[in-house]
């Protein structure tokens, strides 16, 4: 009975906070045209040139067996350091170079396939999402701060933590049944083309219509994103008109003040948490110490915002893979990305390559610690803010009634 109540008061909570966003573009029209085609213009010019041809590539991959090739050449590489069975590097590649969310998507396809468990799975999806290098070294590290050389910090930075991440997980779900390739007599490579091989004959589509489906399931995925890019540029619009936005950057200031946190960097953080691209923008264009903005913007980009976590769950809908541990993964990133970015700038002589990012950057030493937490803070505290503002909506249909009836047996 309890567990019917606690569905109920999702269900409203859900029908309140789409009647809120309704009102909100029938009140502000203009707002919404600007942002819908913001959105647009921002999937058009750099998420189709950068995720459909890797897309239509995977799905090739995938139709001609390679995926099962993999499988077997690093079964011993992936097992004993991930483990995870071998198919798993194929999504690992993939997700690194091409960026989020290529990884849901393919790790989703591994489970409907069975070459994962659910555990391997949520395993995989959690720290084979991150910023792809296009973005890393283009749009943000050239672009948004005209430093080339800081890309390369931000890169290894996203990308150690994200591999340290994978190595830690391998202790979640301990009492996982894994999928484990069967061992063979013959050579690694002799039963690797013999899986491939097999896959095909499986598969029986001629390879015109193997490279036509691609296509079409490929151009299917890319307009999902961009509903997903043009939804959240609109929400975003929508939450800056309200002043949600400057309400919770204002809330963040109270909360995490006495961390030493420059008052720029704020709005920042909430524009992050929701979306990645504008976080890091508004990071690059504050006023903070120039070590406080990368270690932000190394924080924002290993938690990927809400917007790519809405992507992920809506791409693993289907299966029986949980969005939560992605979640936890994100949060626990965000905190490492920003150590590890803090101490290649603190110490630009363990890699040679960092000396050329050290000039004009104070030692971060204390302001580690307060940007690590502040962004794991700001994490549940955005959480926990909108959940409060969807329950204040509901105060015209009951929301004192709906209290009483969610909370009756506490």
């Amino acid at each position: 009975m309890t567990k019917i109540r606690q569905n109920q008061g999702l269900a409203i909570l859900k029908t309140a906070g789409i009647i809120t966003i309704a009102l909100a573009m029938i009140r502000f029209p203009q707002d919404v045209l600007s942002a819908a085609a913001d959105g647009i213009s921002v999937w058009a010019k750099y998420v189709v040139p950068s995720l459909l041809p890797f897309f239509i590539l995977s799905e090739l991959l995938i139709g001609v067996g390679f995926v099962h090739l993999l499988g077997v050449l690093f079964e011993p590489v992936m097992r004993p350091i991930f483990r995870l069975p071998g198919s798993a590097a194929f999504v690992m590649a993939m997700g690194f170079l091409s960026g989020p969310p290529i990884s849901a998507i393919l790790t989703a396809k591994l489970r409907r396939s069975e070459l994962l468990s659910r555990l391997e799975a949520e395993r995989l999806i959690s720290f084979t999402n991150n910023a792809s290098p296009g973005f890393v070294l283009g749009a943000v590290s050239a672009g948004m701060f005209a430093n080339p050389a800081l890309g390369v910090v931000l890169a290894f930075s996203g990308y150690l933590a994200n591999l340290l991440l994978g190595i830690g997980l391998r202790f979640y779900g301990r009492e996982d049944s894994p999928t484990v390739q069967a061992p063979g007599g013959s050579s690694i490579w002799r039963r690797a083309f013999r899986a491939m091989y097999r896959t095909q004959v499986k598969d029986s589509r001629p390879f015109g219509q193997l490279i036509g489906d691609s296509i079409r399931t490929s151009i299917n995925t890319i307009l999902t994103v961009g509903g997903f890019i043009l939804f959240f540029s609109v929400l975003l619009r929508l939450l800056a008109q309200l002043g949600i936005l400057h309400s919770l950057s204002q809330l963040l200031a109270i909360v995490l003040s006495p961390l030493g946190l420059h008052n720029s960097l704020y709005p920042a953080i909430s524009n992050g948490l929701f979306e990645m691209t504008l976080g890091t923008k508004s990071a690059s264009q504050s006023v903070a110490p120039l070590n406080q903005q990368i270690i932000l913007v190394s924080s924002l980009m290993a938690w990927s915002g809400i917007s790519v976590h809405a992507q992920v769950a809506s791409f693993i809908s289907g299966t029986d893979i949980r969005l939560t541990p992605f979640v936890i993964a994100r949060t626990a990133q965000a905190g490492l990305a920003a150590i590890i970015t803090a101490v290649c700038l603190d110490y630009p002589g363990l890699v040679p390559v960092f000396q050329t990012v050290g000039t004009g950057i104070k030692p971060w030493r204390t302001e580690i610690i307060a940007l690590a937490l502040a962004t794991i803070v700001s994490i549940f505290a955005t959480l926990a803010v909108i959940m409060v503002f969807l329950l204040l909506t509901m105060a015209k249909v009951g929301f004192i009634r709906l209290v009483k009836h969610l909370f009756r047996k506490l």
